[in-house]
């Protein structure tokens, strides 16, 4: 495999494995965000506190 990518084979799978890396990484850290979002959402709502949107008094 190394020769059908020839000289440059080894930068070529580096920088594939560190994008692949990279884009793993942003999507674990979107997902806990997501996760850690939904918690604080989750605790305002419990305390009363709703987004505009679901506000009833609203013209």
């Amino acid at each position: 495999m190394m020769a059908t990518l020839g000289p440059h084979a080894g930068f070529i799978l580096v920088a594939y494995i560190a994008t692949a890396i990279v884009i793993v990484g942003l999507i674990g850290w979107i997902a806990r965000d997501y996760a850690v979002q939904r918690r604080i959402l989750g605790d305002l709502e419990s305390r009363g506190i709703k987004r505009r949107s679901q506000r009833e008094d609203q013209a």
